[in-house]
């Protein structure tokens, strides 16, 4: 029998309910805390048009819930999330419900933080605010998901973006952030366009792949994330291909669910370089997060690989790339070396197979690299299977230009 010695521990989580139809259950859950008072947060525009959402008012409106609705445009920045706490501040809210995307559901973690205090963001927002401890109580808050690859529903880090010249992303996070609720239903995603459900898939494998190889995994999260990477490498095609309802049905449950382990294992165990470098480029640049891991997960995990060999040859890392690499090419008999590379060349087609652009087409010119590498050392970045030199970082964003 093995006996695990890795001591480790595991974070609070939401009481999560995933599956088919799962949207049914929100308003009894809602009923069931006893609060008649909540704010609603949605995207601008798809949800809240829906018919889901006409049958959540129904249903609110039956059981004499008094509810309010603010929606989140984009990545919401500090601004955003300070006029909707200054708009219902005095309102009593209860409950925060965000149904949405990880903006809405960021936005959602930050606003049902403040609601009780009706300060600014700014007071705690890492890096960039005054630094003034958070301790909560946050009001209660339910995440619901309407795509599949932030794993937001999960995590006790709001991101907050300012873009521009000195812009940056930011976390304001806590424990009490954490969601109550999570509702998973995969249902939601039925009609994500291809190009968003590309950018979720890549956002849930790279955050699976990160925290599988990340210096702060554990067996705990290690199980998580194989389960994880299984299922999104299961679904990943026929939910983007879209072309077959009944495979597609399923490719969307396999990348919600493994979206929600994605989440919960990068809040136990961290990210790594594409995290990293995705901070800085999604600051600077208005690049959606998940077409950012797109375009750098396949570069970054070369270069990963490259170092390790290296540097630190006897890293569990390369044994866990080698075992995805087998996995992904179906291949149980192949070598460590041929592993890693299969590795490297699956995430290189993946990129042309789900028209993720490269980081040119988006915007990003060689004379930018200098300022992307000098603000890479977050969190993210401290968590790598291995320490990079700033010229294995630059090397990561020459490689996927």
């Amino acid at each position: 029998m093995t006996t695990y010695k890795q001591s480790f521990f595991i974070s609070r989580l939401p009481q999560i309910h995933y599956g088919l139809g799962s949207l049914a259950k929100l308003s009894e859950i809602i009923n069931a805390q006893g609060m008649d008072k909540i704010l609603l947060l949605t995207g601008k525009k798809s949800f809240y048009k829906s018919e889901p959402w006409q049958q959540l008012i129904h249903d609110l409106t039956h059981q004499s819930i008094q509810w309010w609705h603010a929606s989140i445009a984009s990545e919401p920045s500090p601004q955003s999330v300070d006029e909707v706490v200054g708009q219902f501040k005095d309102h009593s809210i209860q409950l925060v419900v965000a149904i949405g995307g990880g903006s809405v559901m960021d936005a959602g973690k930050a606003i049902a933080g403040l609601l009780p205090f009706g300060n600014s963001v700014m007071d705690h927002l890492e890096g960039v605010g005054k630094g003034i401890p958070y301790t909560g109580p946050a009001t209660p808050f339910i995440a619901v998901p309407t795509t599949a690859g932030t794993g937001s529903e999960a995590t006790k880090n709001a991101v907050l973006t300012q873009h521009g010249e000195q812009g940056y992303k930011k976390s304001f996070r806590h424990d009490t952030l954490v969601p109550s609720y999570a509702i998973i239903d995969p249902t939601l995603l039925t009609h994500c366009p291809p190009s968003l459900m590309a950018a979720n898939g890549m956002d849930a494998f790279t955050q699976l792949l990160e925290s599988y190889v990340s210096t702060g995994a554990n067996p705990f999260t290690d199980a998580l994330a194989l389960n994880g990477l299984n299922a999104v490498m299961g679904g990943f095609y026929d939910a983007w291909h879209n072309k077959d309802a009944d495979k597609a049905q399923e490719g969307r449950g396999a990348l919600a669910y493994g979206a929600l382990l994605s989440g919960i294992t990068l809040a136990q165990a961290g990210l790594g370089s594409v995290h990293g470098l995705a901070a800085p480029l999604g600051a600077f640049f208005p690049i959606a997060h998940g077409t950012v891991c797109g375009a750098l997960l396949a570069p970054a995990t070369e270069i990963n690989i490259q170092a390790l060999l290296q540097r630190a040859p006897d890293s569990p890392a390369l044994t866990k790339y080698a075992e995805i690499g087998r996995l992904l090419a179906n291949d149980a008999s192949l070598s460590t070396e041929h592993a890693q590379q299969a590795l490297i060349n699956t995430l290189n087609n993946w990129t042309q197979t789900f028209n993720i652009p490269r980081l040119s087409a988006l915007g990003v010119a060689e004379s930018d690299y200098a300022k992307i590498v000098a603000n890479s050392r977050g969190n993210s970045m401290k968590t790598n299977p291995i320490l990079l030199t700033d010229q294995e970082v630059l090397a990561v964003l020459e490689r996927a230009a």
